[in-house]
């Protein structure tokens, strides 16, 4: 018989199968969470990208960096896809299931290498994920999301491993009110859609904390002729365009006129609109550039207006701030709160690895190792912020071995700190969708037989052509390397 022919892009010549692309897939994955290890807690480090437009993203926002690099792996391709669908679906919790969905991978590698077969491991995964989260239905708290206090403290817990931090105050309170203003409830439903209805401007010039002042100024122009002056006026007339006499008439109305708003949007039917949608505004403050609306009743939409030293600078705040607004959020559709600081998932890691003592088989060996892999959130707090790894996480697995749930890792001190006690808190929500994803990735990563690997181009020495970016490098070689070990 003849061997079969094998039809293939020409580019892409590297075909794996079995073991081989089991191992790739999971050494990609792995590369790519190593990649923002050092972006999770208080002192996460910042990174510096240069896009391909040339423009630079100074930040430690895990899906703000994987987006803007630039891989070949079909699987470091999806693990950067689940950082952006969590940061769509909750919004904070990027950087946590991209680390955590690598080491579950990782710890499925063993297994492997025991020839346990894919399907046992990826059983043993999912029952681990059904007990995970009944451990974290236990150990929840339930917040009163009218009480501003409590909910200040929880998104507190969001900015404060941002780059906003030291402005927190400020930034939880913008994106507590902006939240309040645009919930809705019809028919016994909540909708808060911060997307369209809580707008950000993004203007550079200034402080963040201060407001915009106007300066004095004084002009003084000297005409020589007497047509300079007819000049002065039509110059003066092109930039305020509006007629005098139509601006008499609105003052009599008591009706002010803006002029030079730009990108307005012109409603076609004044049906859907209330009264008060328009003449209810109660104080209307002007400054030089920008005017304000602010005192209406009953409103469905805001506008936040950051300023910044620089771009750069403005573009970490706005990202920081949909964070913190997108915790709000959670909230008060699941207004459950998990105990932070690595605690939840200490919590889960102690008990899967009670509960694995009773699995017959070898299905509680990958059981018991997703618990383990849980001890990567704590683990990478303490060495972030310089502690004493082994020591801390013996600490900290004994007093949850004893039921005290609700000791985690400090971020900022690297040492054992009950969250209740500084009230470190996250949401219910955002940890449940870190679980399921980071599992469900790693039993789907698990399940793939066959993969496809471009060839890594050799670099130009002396010539133009765009140079492969560092991370490409990393995970395609990650992986040579690995099929060439085994």
């Amino acid at each position: 018989m003849s061997a079969p022919v094998m039809v293939m892009n020409a580019a892409a010549p590297q075909r794996q199968t079995g073991r081989k692309a089991q191992i790739s897939n999971i050494t990609a994955a792995k590369t790519v969470a190593d990649v923002i290890r050092t972006c999770l807690g208080p002192k996460a480090m910042l990174k510096m990208i240069l896009d391909p437009m040339g423009g630079i993203l100074l930040t430690n926002d895990g899906n703000a960096i994987l987006r803007e690099i630039e891989v070949a792996h079909p699987a470091a391709k999806s693990m950067i896809e689940l950082s952006r669908t969590q940061d769509e679906e909750c919004g904070d919790g990027t950087t946590s299931i991209i680390i955590l969905a690598g080491e579950i991978l990782a710890s499925a590698l063993p297994h492997l290498e025991r020839n346990i077969h894919p399907v046992v491991i990826i059983r043993a995964f999912k029952r681990a994920l059904a007990e995970a989260l009944s451990i974290i239905d236990r150990i929840c708290i339930t917040v009163d999301v009218t009480n501003d206090a409590e909910m200040l403290k929880l998104i507190k817990t969001s900015i404060g491993t941002k780059f906003s931090s030291r402005w927190s105050p400020m930034m939880c309170k913008l994106a507590l009110q902006a939240v309040r203003v645009v919930s809705t409830e019809e028919n016994g439903r909540k909708e808060v859609d911060i997307k369209r209805y809580a707008r950000v401007e993004k203007i550079p010039g200034g402080a963040i904390e201060d407001k915009y002042k106007k300066g004095e100024s004084q002009t003084n122009i000297e005409l020589a002729k007497e047509g300079q002056y007819e000049r002065f006026l039509e110059i003066e007339e092109e930039q305020i365009k509006a007629s005098y006499l139509a601006q008499h008439y609105f003052l009599k109305a008591n009706i002010s006129a803006i002029e030079g708003y730009e990108n307005q949007t012109t409603t076609e039917s004044l049906e859907p609109l209330e009264l008060r949608s328009s003449t209810e505004s109660k104080i209307f403050e002007t400054m030089t550039y920008f005017t304000f609306l602010t005192g209406c009743e009953d409103p469905k939409a805001c506008t936040i207006m950051l300023r910044g030293p620089s771009k750069d600078v403005i573009n970490e705040i706005d990202r920081n701030l949909a964070d913190a607004m997108a915790v709000a959020r959670n909230v008060v559709f699941d207004p459950r709160l998990a105990p932070g600081g690595g605690a939840t998932e200490m919590a889960i890691s102690v008990g899967l690895a009670a509960k694995s003592k009773t699995i017959e088989g070898v299905e509680g060996w990958p059981f018991k190792t997703v618990g383990e892999a849980m001890e990567v959130i704590p683990r990478t707090l303490i060495q972030n912020c310089g502690g004493n790894t082994i020591r801390t996480l013996t600490e900290l697995r004994a007093k949850h071995a004893n039921g005290e749930h609700e000791f985690g890792v400090d971020g900022d001190t690297g040492k054992i700190t009950d969250m209740k006690t500084i009230g470190l808190y996250e949401s219910a929500a955002v940890k449940v969708q870190i679980m399921k994803t980071a599992v469900e990735s790693a039993c789907y990563y698990l399940e793939l037989t066959i993969s496809y690997l471009p060839s890594i181009r050799p670099r130009k020495q002396d010539g133009g052509g765009a140079p492969q970016t560092m991370a490409l490098e990393m995970v395609v070689k990650g992986a040579n390397n690995e099929r060439q070990k085994r």
